[in-house]
């Protein structure tokens, strides 16, 4: 470690201005006066490293310090602060025993910054010695804490990935499923059509019919991807049409085949060209071949469809837990919010309505998005348990006065008053046992307001609860 003092120490009178040290009498002082050292650093440089051994313990005396904590190789800002006395580095140097004293977190100078460092074993030592029943509370507290935080972190994680896991899965199987079936269907469609072109090409139809016919084919592979979406009754009618012209013809099984040809865009008028470029004796024929060729054309549609939207998922997925991304980055706003409902879609009852309103002019603003996207998933899982499997979950964003505004809102049965005041609290739930562990809002308010140096307020009455998060626009 290396610093350059300002001056030696601190005089007792002067450590008796910190907080920390105020109730302290002359002698205990005097002691730490003795043993500590005021250091300064540079702006932009690291007090202390995270995993490094905890050598010294740190008191700001003046200047701006962030903390941060290593995660899978990502340094995530945790807290930043200017207030004169508040500590850090060894302080867990009372701690005896088979315990490794590695500083937990990284301490960085924001602006240049000055410190009253004193040794790791002096401070242990004077902890141990000056205050013995407090330190065996705070031993005590802090190994309890310490176990009973990675026994329920633990659980709380499982739960989290296996609920987010299900609701992924689900909606993943629906479109696999999906795709599966048409691959079928489409084989089927595929040993179908070489049989009928077999019958078609089998020396009955002279050049010219047959080279008539596979242009034909080409316009129903057309018509087949650009067929519009008819409403129930008009899509009724059109089969009627098309049902009685292939009956009139003498095409057997006409109804089955009518529902395919108006899928694909076909219509009488079409047909008319079949008859025409075939002949009656080999129409039969002729439309099961186009049949299956306008078939086949749908079923890769919905193929493509299907994958298309199990790629949507994955993408959902990966915006979701930016495992991939910086934590610290530009986003936009939308993308995450999109991305959780993606995630949570599983989670939504039948009966509860979600309604969007974006304002799509929003420009991306620099956040912490894994962290932000947590914020979401807690307020729209709080506002989906509120209703009670019915009613409207709105999702909307504006700005105002250099912020960004999120606001998640419900229909459910509102919040008390009495409880309002406590719902940032950490561990305090209106969850029946068992549902809740009271850290979704504590942890949103810390991610939000300390993280991101916005606010997250409340507005609620019976039918109409709204949590507004504010994010500022600049870093």
């Amino acid at each position: 470690m290396t610093g350059q003092p300002s001056e030696p120490t601190l005089s007792p009178d002067e450590l008796r201005t910190l907080f920390l040290f105020e109730s302290l009498d002359d002698a205990q002082l005097t002691v730490l006066s003795e043993a500590g050292r005021v250091e300064r650093r540079l702006a932009g440089t690291h007090v202390y490293e995270e995993g490094e051994p905890a050598t010294c313990f740190f008191v700001l005396l003046s200047g701006t310090v962030a903390m941060s904590r290593r995660v899978q190789g990502d340094d995530v800002q945790v807290s930043r602060t200017s207030q004169r006395g508040v500590y850090g580095g060894a302080t867990q140097a009372y701690i005896t025993g088979e315990f490794s004293q590695l500083y937990l977190n990284t301490l960085t100078a924001v602006t240049e910054a000055e410190f009253f460092v004193v040794p790791a074993e002096v401070i242990g030592a004077c902890v141990r010695e000056w205050f013995p029943m407090a330190m065996h509370l705070l031993e005590g507290l802090f190994l309890g804490m310490r176990a009973t935080q990675t026994i329920v972190g633990e659980r709380e994680r499982l739960l989290a990935l296996g609920a987010l896991s299900a609701g992924l899965t689900h909606e993943l199987n629906n479109p696999a499923a999906a795709a599966v079936r048409a691959t079928a269907a489409l084989r089927e469609r595929v040993a179908g059509m070489r049989h009928k072109l077999a019958m078609i090409a089998d020396g009955r139809l002279d050049g010219t019919r047959l080279h008539d016919l596979v242009e034909l084919q080409e316009d129903a592979v057309k018509r087949a991807a650009s067929a519009p979406d008819l409403s129930p009754l008009a899509r009724s009618d059109a089969e009627d049409a098309v049902a009685d012209w292939l009956d009139e013809h003498d095409v057997a099984g006409g109804w089955d085949l009518a529902a395919a040809l108006v899928a694909g865009g076909i219509d009488a008028g079409w047909l008319d060209q079949i008859a025409a470029a075939v002949g009656e004796d080999n129409l039969d024929s002729a439309i099961r071949w186009l049949t299956y060729t306008v078939d086949t054309e749908l079923l890769m549609g919905e193929i493509d469809d299907t994958v298309n939207r199990i790629s949507g998922l994955v993408s959902a997925a990966k915006q979701y837990s930016q495992l991939d991304r910086a934590p610290y980055q530009t986003v936009d706003v939308h993308d995450l919010l999109d991305a959780t409902l993606t995630m949570l879609h599983g989670k939504i009852p039948a009966g509860v309505r979600t309604v969007k309103k974006y304002d799509r002019s929003l420009p991306p603003i620099p956040a912490y998005a894994a962290e932000l996207n947590q914020v979401w998933t807690n307020l729209i899982d709080n506002a989906i348990a509120a209703m009670d499997g019915t009613g409207t979950l709105t999702i909307r964003t504006r700005r105002k006065d250099g912020h960004l505004i999120v606001e998640v809102g419900d229909t459910g049965t509102g919040i008390p008053p009495e409880v309002r005041p406590r719902i940032f609290e950490p561990f305090f739930t209106t969850k029946p046992v068992g549902e809740g562990t009271g850290l979704g809002l504590d942890i949103s308010y810390r991610i939000v307001v300390n993280k991101h140096h916005g606010d997250i307020r409340v507005a609620s009455r019976p039918g109409d609860t709204w949590f507004r998060v504010y994010l500022p626009v600049t870093a």
